[in-house]
């Protein structure tokens, strides 16, 4: 069972991925990100579509538990440091506390 939800946290990861690098425009809203020109999207593009498209594929391909683990710990990361955002910064807004949650479920499933 977990080895499915691992699975499916990277197929989201891809998702999630593939959606930010072809309509960068339709996460703005979600992510609270507002691209200044050309440069900005190429941002959104590359990072939050071409690094999540290469990080659960890759996960995918590899299919080791090292693999499982190294997303984990980034998700684990990202969350963390999301968590200290929505103390310091005060960003309490709905989308921020759905990908936390999402960050440290996903990153403690890969962990473990």
């Amino acid at each position: 069972m977990l080895n499915i939800l691992r699975i499916i946290g990277a197929v989201g990861t891809i998702a999630t991925g593939i959606i930010s690098l072809v309509r960068p425009l339709s996460v703005t809203g979600f992510t609270g990100l507002k691209p200044d020109g050309a440069r900005g999207l190429s941002e959104i593009r590359a990072v939050l579509g071409g690094l999540f498209v290469a990080s659960g594929a890759a996960v995918l391909w590899l299919n080791d538990p090292a693999a499982y683990k190294t997303l984990g710990f980034a998700y684990l990361g990202t969350g963390i440091a999301r968590l200290i955002s929505i103390v310091i910064d005060e960003s309490r807004d709905t989308s921020n506390i759905i990908s936390l949650v999402w960050e440290l479920l996903f990153g403690a499933v890969m962990v473990v």
